[in-house]
């Protein structure tokens, strides 16, 4: 298809850290985009988008930015979780096609609904699952599709979450409750779900699954802990201090993300200050939070294919591990690199995936956030919807698993996937 003229027009609903991180995909590529427009309750995160944007439209809610019916191509919508739904449907209706950050909602008759109003209309539509885009996903997808594995029969994987980002994001910060947000599994690992489906080319049909809230609670907290962590005596010593978190962080780095998150000052007094009053400097073991902090589930895809999924707070942060057992070879893969063994030969080759940066947000999910907001740009420019890898049906399959596996969990039963 024919590529448009001008730079692909983008409008954001959410000014938050995702949003941020997409708006600088478009600074860093104005000849393939241009950023109009940026709706968000809180000035100082509006201006920081404008600052970098200069002639970009400021609102303060969404409804202002779709009444105003600016020229924008494309919405990308990044307002927390549980606020996704209204603007995705409204904007969708309003013919402006669609970026929405994962997961799509919290429930899944709200995911239909966006869904729904998707297909009703006929915009193009991706969701943010960043690790399709990346260049080990490339890879694993490659080695897979080569046949080279054989049939594959089972798969192992591990989401790593690391001991600080659990604590800073699902203890501390806004995904640390269910009720504010979403379940840690869709919170999360909805991206690890939706993978394992996109690399082995199947659907979850079946699920089982097991976790808890096993470590951050009042009743594991070490004898002497203050509630807060700057008043606390026992604080060196705490593998969770949040001076320890985010101080070395600014003073080696600046005011990035994670410290983006704490405070909008850019020194150390004002993070101390946030540090003292805010809840990133609430001991972990006092806070208010009910998300898990250790989850297996145990699933079975189309053509009898077994797979595992691990999400663990208390580990490193790193990339996501995987194994893929086929009938002719085995794959090892570490988010940078994987070992094939082909057992026809007996050969075992290590291949590099040339993955830059790190697992995190703060580097760009391992190339992951650049790949998508190229693919999704590009989809938009020539309108020819193959570049983009998260399509409604695979998106609905992925969000629709994770629901059945937390009712698996809850109920302690093995759970049907609906087909849809």
């Amino acid at each position: 298809m024919r590529q448009q003229d001008r730079p692909v027009r983008v409008a954001l609903a959410g000014a938050g850290n995702r949003g941020q991180t997409y708006a600088r995909w478009v600074a860093a590529n104005p000849t393939r985009a241009r950023l109009v427009a940026v709706a968000d309750p809180r000035p100082h995160q509006r201006g920081l988008i404008t600052a970098a944007h200069p002639g970009a439209a400021e609102f303060a809610d969404w409804r202002d930015l779709l009444a105003a019916d600016l020229a924008a191509d494309a919405v990308v919508v990044a307002t927390q979780d549980r606020m996704h739904v209204e603007p995705a449907v409204a904007f969708a209706r309003a013919g402006r096609h669609l970026l929405v950050e994962k997961p799509l909602a919290p429930t899944a008759d709200q995911c239909r609904e966006i869904v729904d109003a998707v297909r009703a209309t006929g915009v193009l539509f991706a969701v943010c699952h960043v690790l399709r885009y990346t260049p080990y996903t490339d890879l694993v997808k490659r080695v897979v599709d080569s046949g080279v594995l054989g049939e594959i029969v089972s798969v192992q994987h591990l989401e790593p979450v690391g001991w600080w980002h659990y604590a800073h994001s699902y203890v501390r910060g806004p995904w640390r409750r269910e009720e504010l947000a979403t379940p840690m599994l869709l919170a999360k690992s909805s991206h690890d779900l939706d993978w394992l489906g996109y690399v082995t080319g199947r659907r979850i049909e079946r699920v089982a699954s097991f976790g808890g809230l096993r470590h951050f609670r009042p009743d594991q907290a070490p004898a002497g802990a203050a509630t807060r962590c700057l008043d606390c005596p026992v604080e060196p010593g705490c593998p969770y201090s949040a001076p320890k978190l985010y101080l070395p962080v600014l003073r080696e780095h600046g005011p990035v993300w994670p410290v983006s998150v704490v405070t909008d000052g850019t020194d150390e007094a004002a993070l101390v200050e946030a540090l003292r009053t805010g809840p990133y400097g609430r001991c972990v073991y006092s806070g208010d939070n009910d998300v898990v902090d250790h989850q297996v589930v145990a699933m079975e895809l189309t053509g009898g294919v077994t797979a595992t999924f691990t999400m663990a707070a208390f580990t490193e942060q790193t990339h996501r591990q995987t194994q893929l057992f086929g009938t002719h070879g085995s794959l090892s893969g570490d988010g940078e690199r994987v070992r094939v063994h082909d057992f026809r030969t007996d050969r075992i080759e290590v291949l590099d995936a040339g993955t830059v940066g790190g697992s995190t947000a703060a580097d760009d999910h391992g190339g992951g956030d650049t790949g998508l907001m190229d693919a999704f740009v590009r989809a938009v420019a020539t309108g020819d919807r193959h570049h983009i890898r998260s399509g409604l049906d695979e998106t609905l399959a992925s969000h629709l698993a994770v629901f059945a596996a937390e009712t698996a969990r809850h109920t302690g039963t093995v759970v049907t996937v609906p087909a849809q």
